[in-house]
């Protein structure tokens, strides 16, 4: 057998697909059901990695952006400054410009106590190349604002590359 070097822990079940082949691999777990007395617990254990390894394989990395979604919703900096990209383009109904990540909190933070964030609903999302965007409405004290987000992934983590906050008349 050929074993091959994978850095994604995802890919963990194919070199194990690789190894032993299915047939053997469900032989293993679901063969000695009337035989063992064991055969509900590797019923249980079966399609448990069954399952685990359909999500690994399947696992789409939309989380950061709702935790950003989230963030915002909360009005919460801190939470959000950890999806922040080392330089970060920021766009504000006053000004506009690209921010290192300590600058950038400081921006959102003046804004974000400046408007009053209620709410942050979102409109919709998606992918284009290699960027994950999101756009909603920000609601605030201040009225209401168009927000675009844009992450970039970068190893296996997403940052936010830039933000957009252009008041809706």
């Amino acid at each position: 057998m050929v074993f091959f070097v994978f850095k994604a822990p995802k890919l963990v079940v194919i070199r194990f697909l690789l190894y032993f082949s299915i047939e053997d691999s469900l032989w293993h777990i679901f063969g000695s059901f009337s035989r063992d007395n064991h055969s509900a617990m590797k019923k249980i254990v079966g399609w448990a990695l069954i399952i685990c390894a359909f999500i690994l394989l399947s696992f789409r990395s939309f989380f950061s952006i709702d935790a950003v979604a989230t963030a915002i919703r909360s009005g919460n900096v801190n939470q959000l400054s950890q999806y922040l990209d080392c330089r970060v383009d920021i766009s504000l109904p006053d000004k506009s410009d690209t921010y290192s990540k300590s600058q950038a909190e400081m921006v959102i933070r003046d804004f974000f106590a400046n408007i009053g964030v209620r709410n942050f609903q979102v409109k919709q999302k998606g992918e284009n190349n290699e960027f994950v965007y999101c756009i909603g409405i920000l609601e605030t004290q201040n009225g209401n604002f168009r927000t675009s987000l844009f992450l970039k992934q970068k190893g296996d983590r997403q940052y936010l590359q830039e933000l957009r906050f252009q008041l809706v008349q």
